[in-house]
């Protein structure tokens, strides 16, 4: 199955998990409806200028941030740490995460959520 950019479902969603700003998301693919595997997420998200997802836990999934293009502020279960294209960042096993763009242009990722 082939799905071509600019074709994907776009949402965007204000303050995610308490952030700031308005992340814009792009689902590669409907992941409960489209995908065989047990994933919940598999979308690329664009985070403005100062824009923030807040931190949060991941239970019983996994998560994979690959940052595409920006610079990006992460606080990985605890550790500050700074991400710039070509990064990756996994956080499960309960362990939280929040990013933050703290470039002059957007931040562009890849979101991964697996399940288990």
């Amino acid at each position: 199955m082939i799905r071509k950019a600019g074709e994907y479902r776009t949402e965007l969603r204000e303050n995610m998990r308490g952030g700031n700003g308005t992340v814009k998301i792009e689902h590669y693919w409907e992941a409960e409806k489209e995908m065989h595997a047990h994933n919940r997420m598999a979308a690329q998200l664009t985070l403005p200028p100062g824009g923030s997802i807040g931190f949060h836990n991941h239970e019983n999934e996994d998560e994979i941030f690959v940052i595409i293009k920006g610079e990006a502020e992460a606080d990985d279960n605890g550790k500050c740490v700074r991400l710039s294209a070509g990064d990756t960042l996994l956080t499960g096993n309960g362990a939280g995460h929040s990013i933050r763009n703290v470039g002059e242009s957007d931040l562009v990722l890849t979101a991964i959520i697996s399940t288990y």
